[in-house]
């Protein structure tokens, strides 16, 4: 029976609970590769480091640059002693103010002052759509230098029993100055510097665009119809030394490879709003499903994702619904691991 492909429940399918991915493959490299061919469907099982295997001289790697925020911060209502769970997202308009998930939302009105330390306070503001609530910091106060003292890298809520220090949630080229996203554009995870280096010697050179990870990228579609769900805003960032290197590797007939979905849809959105890649920043709010054109990405390097989310229609719009349908189910049969700590796919 053919399937309604406007309904998330197309996008279901079957995941034993124990090939959820708790840890990482060590090294980084060594997890499994799924390769598919778009052409003829066909898949191969291979090990990450043969990459280099289906890269050729003349592609380009674009790789998403960013680093997880230690996002989730926990405190102690004041009068009263409650805990508190805050999930810091993005500043917000002043210095002074972010915007965050916070639990128990419905139990803090605002105002509600929230100790994170002895001496330490942060206000819960006004609420926002979708759940959001404002968190204002003291005056003097840095929140980045607060969030990075009192906070913990926020990984999915999937991953419940880790043995992965909080580096390990990072990608070896994540940059310090580009900290600002909540969750770890998790493609990248299987690159080492050794294999990035094999990688450039062999004619393959990489290019860093950044995407601020936010819930955009990880909300759960809730709506039964896709058309339905709203991505919420994201920033993204293509400097000058990306765009030249990606326009030049079309020009001369290369493939663009998009490490993860963050960089689909910053090269997608880019080439939306203006035609073509070009360098500077814009906010997107992008949602890729089956019936969408690509205008840069011939290739993608992704993880497995969840069932019925936005992530699973993006590479089911590039790789085919039936074909990525049949390779999830495919992977499932063969015992890759999923999600975030998970295998990897290169769909070309």
């Amino acid at each position: 029976m053919e399937r309604d492909l406007t309904k998330t429940a197309a996008y279901d399918y079957d995941l034993p609970k124990e090939l959820i991915a708790q840890d990482p493959a060590e090294p980084r490299d060594s997890s499994r590769l799924l390769v598919v061919h778009r052409k003829d469907g066909l898949t191969e099982d291979r090990i990450f480091r043969d990459i280099t295997e289906y890269l050729r001289p003349g592609d380009l790697l674009v790789m998403n640059d960013t680093r997880v925020l230690p996002a989730r911060v926990e405190g102690v209502k004041i009068n009263g002693g409650a805990k508190v769970e805050i999930f810091f997202l993005h500043p917000g308009a002043r210095r002074d103010e972010w915007t965050a998930l916070v639990r128990p939302g419905r139990k803090l009105p605002e105002g509600t002052k929230v100790a994170l330390d002895a001496g330490v306070e942060i206000t819960v503001g006004a609420r926002l759509e979708d759940g959001l609530r404002t968190v204002a910091f003291a005056d003097g106060d840095d929140p980045f230098t607060l969030i990075h003292r009192y906070g913990q890298t926020p990984l999915p809520h999937y991953i419940t029993d880790t043995h992965a220090e909080p580096e390990r949630y990072q990608t070896v080229y994540a940059k310090r100055e580009k900290e600002n996203s909540v969750a770890a554009p998790t493609a990248g995870l299987h690159f080492t510097p050794g294999l990035l280096r094999k990688l450039t010697d062999m004619g393959v050179p990489h290019a860093f665009v950044t995407l601020q990870v936010g819930l955009g990228t990880f909300r759960p579609v809730k709506a039964e119809n896709i058309a339905e769900h709203v991505m919420h805003t994201e920033f993204c960032e293509i400097p000058p030394a990306a765009a030249a290197a990606i326009n030049e590797t079309k020009e001369k007939g290369g493939r663009v490879v998009a490490v993860g979905t963050t960089v689909v849809r910053t090269l997608e959105s880019f080439a939306r709003e203006y035609g073509r890649i070009v360098p500077g920043a814009l906010s997107t709010r992008l949602f890729i499903s089956p019936g969408y054109r690509f205008r840069v990405i011939d290739a993608l390097i992704t993880n497995f994702h969840l069932p019925m989310s936005t992530l699973l229609m993006l590479v089911s719009a590039f790789g085919g619904y039936e074909t990525m349908m049949r390779v999830y189910n495919e992977a499932v049969e063969k015992r890759y691991r999923f999600f975030s700590f998970g295998d990897s796919m290169f769909i070309e």
